[in-house]
């Protein structure tokens, strides 16, 4: 998985709502079968927060939640249209494309 496939994931789940780490991981993990190595998930969250598209929320203990920022909302939605628009092409490619 590519690092920028990651931040979407990340984005995309937090799009639902604040979570912590493994709640994040859960969650990409129902949505795509697969979960993040460590190193995947927390430097996407790192990359992501410099960026501002995601931010601390407030916690309870040790777990840090993090939420999407309204630039993070606005970047995931452009980018999910971009996707949309890019699997919609390559669908009715395939569809045209002879066997």
């Amino acid at each position: 998985m590519q690092a920028n496939d990651a931040q979407t994931l990340v984005l995309c789940v937090l799009a639902g709502g604040p979570l912590h780490g493994y709640a994040i991981n859960t969650a990409i993990e129902e949505l795509v079968g697969e979960r993040l190595g460590p190193g995947s998930l927390y430097g996407a969250l790192t990359r992501l927060e410099a960026k501002e598209l995601v931010e601390p929320a407030p916690g309870q203990g040790r777990q840090r939640p993090m939420r999407l920022t309204p630039k993070g909302r606005q970047v995931l939605e452009q980018e999910l249209r971009s996707m949309a628009k890019v699997a919609s092409t390559g669908l009715r490619n395939l569809g045209a494309a002879p066997a």
